[in-house]
């Protein structure tokens, strides 16, 4: 007789294993009678509910994102450890139609720890700011955790439904990039780590910044596989892009100024310095980056500056001084000495100097810093020297260390001179020649100083000189050494120019606390000196 074989509903019916289907969205269409032999739930109080509402609270997630393993409540109210491998069904565009499997009851104690202690792993995985993510070519996603509805909108189902769901949702100017990358990983000969950053469009519609951290798995009879960690990096991307756009700007305006700019890490000593600030220093083949920031910067100031630039920027660092600002003579690479200006602002922590950022000026292209005509600092320069000069000494001062001695280093004198009859000069002969006395005059200055000090030229024909480190005697001997050597007759041409200098002298006293202070006593010396035709007056200050 033929053998008649019983229609698939009926063999279903008879089986002993549970037989479970559901739709995309998990609602049970479908048990055969061994689910109520199972779990004592009647098969009409299911059938047509969702089978998350009898998975344990937290094993939902896990469930949802691919996981065939899960607990289940049973009609006691107990839950046992249970497998559930569900297959799709999918229509022509390869969207999830339906799911179908055969729930198993794990019965062996071994399994049932190596279960939990996965599930526990898979507990901890929800607890990361990120998706994680399982992918094969053709099948999309066969894992997915649920942090993916929270960060981008969309549930598990909705995502591992359509196997290209992922590629539909990089933006379109980030698509190309990305296939290429996800391409050669399908394709690759053997396991290997990668990072993508793209664009994600939202459910919302809003664009975020993804960062992809990737690995290809590569394994002998079966396909490619990637797993991976995306974190939303909208907010740093978002502030990496305007830094961007900041430093863009601060690099326009500072090639506008025409400034040097560094930034010194005061807790590793790595200086880095812009090009500019290496050709104002004329060191066109040096490097941006320099491991020890003082060493470097040492040798590049005059010896007789390195102490007052390096007091001034330690005094910034010791939060003495909300910045900095000095003006000294660098060591050109060329050889010669150029003026210039070194300013910042350090950053602190706890209290503490971490780092500093500033710019460097050639004072030379600065016509209120450094006077072009005569090749001499201007007054912004002088009243800096001065300064420092009083600080020095108040310093000292306040540390009550009594009547200066001839090893004060801290004692200093100012200068103010004014050429008699330059007017004159001009009105005779012209400003050309006027213009090349004030040069010969800024010579003969240089002349008769030390390098330690200081001469400037104030505007017009006065000219100031900071002496530092002299005492009283010695500063009137250098002032009327001064005061000889301008007085003799200057070669302009054909031309012999006799001018002479009225010149007004201060010296370091605890009353004066400003430089304002002294240079009105210096001016006050001077005007006595030209009225009184003495060549240099000495400005006493009263007890």
């Amino acid at each position: 007789m033929p053998v008649v074989s019983a229609p698939p509903a009926l063999l279903l019916h008879l089986l002993p294993d549970v037989v479970v289907q559901t739709d995309a969205c998990w609602t049970v269409t479908y048990l055969n009678p061994a689910w109520h032999r199972l779990t004592g739930h009647p098969l009409d109080g299911a059938v047509g509910r969702s089978l998350l509402e009898f998975v344990h609270p937290d094993d939902v997630g896990t469930l949802r994102s691919g996981m065939p393993v899960f607990r289940l409540r049973f009609v006691d109210g107990e839950y046992r450890w249970m497998r559930l491998r569900l297959q799709p069904d999918t229509d022509a565009e390869d969207r999830v139609l339906s799911r179908q499997g055969v729930l198993i009851e794990i019965t062996d104690v071994t399994e049932q720890v190596l279960v939990e202690v996965r599930q526990r792993f898979l507990r901890l995985l929800e607890t990361i700011d990120g998706v994680v993510w399982e992918a094969e070519r053709g099948v999309g996603n066969t894992f997915l955790s649920p942090q993916v509805e929270r960060l981008f909108g969309f549930t598990v189902e909705e995502w591992r439904a359509d196997p290209g769901f992922w590629r539909s949702r990089v933006h379109p100017d980030d698509l190309e990039a990305a296939l290429a990358i996800d391409d050669a990983a399908y394709d690759a000969t053997h396991s290997y780590a990668y990072e993508m950053s793209y664009r994600l469009i939202t459910r919302s519609g809003e664009v975020v910044w993804v960062r992809d951290l990737c690995r290809t798995v590569v394994e002998a009879g079966r396909p490619n596989r990637m797993i991976g960690l995306m974190i939303d990096v909208t907010r740093q991307k978002t502030a990496e892009l305007e830094l961007l756009r900041s430093d863009e700007r601060y690099a326009l305006a500072t090639r506008g100024s025409n400034d040097g700019i560094w930034d010194w890490d005061l807790r590793t000593d790595v200086l880095h310095v812009s090009g500019r600030f290496n050709a104002i220093l004329g060191l066109d083949a040096t490097g941006p980056v320099h491991a020890d920031g003082w060493r470097f910067l040492q040798p590049l100031i005059d010896p007789d500056d390195r102490a007052r630039v390096q007091s001034a920027y330690r005094r910034h660092r010791a939060g003495e001084r909300p910045n900095f600002s000095v003006d000294f003579r660098a060591l050109h690479g060329a050889g010669r000495p150029v003026w210039v200006n070194w300013r910042g602002v350090a950053r602190f922590e706890n209290g503490v100097a971490v780092r500093m950022a500033g710019s460097l000026s050639d004072l030379a292209q600065r016509g209120s810093s450094y006077d072009t005509l005569t090749h001499l600092p201007g007054r912004p320069l002088f009243r800096d020297r001065l300064d420092h000069a009083i600080a020095m000494h108040c310093s000292r001062a306040g540390k009550g260390e009594g009547t200066p001695d001839a090893n004060d280093t801290t004692t200093f004198a100012v200068l103010m001179l004014d050429l008699d009859r330059f007017k004159t000069v001009n009105d005779t002969h012209g400003h050309h020649v006027g213009d090349q006395l004030l040069q010969q005059v800024a010579r003969r200055l240089e002349a008769c100083v030390r390098a330690v000090d200081l001469v400037a030229r104030m505007g017009g024909d006065e000219f100031n000189v900071l002496l530092e480190s002299v005492g009283p005697a010695d500063a009137e001997a250098r002032a009327r050494q001064i005061a000889t050597a301008l007085a003799a007759p200057y070669a302009i041409g054909a031309l012999q120019v006799v001018t002479a200098a009225s010149i007004g002298l201060v010296c370091s006293h605890p009353r004066l606390t400003s430089s304002d202070a002294y240079l009105r006593a210096a001016d006050a010396a001077m005007y006595q000196a030209k009225s009184r035709s003495l060549g240099v007056s000495v400005f006493a200050v009263g007890d």
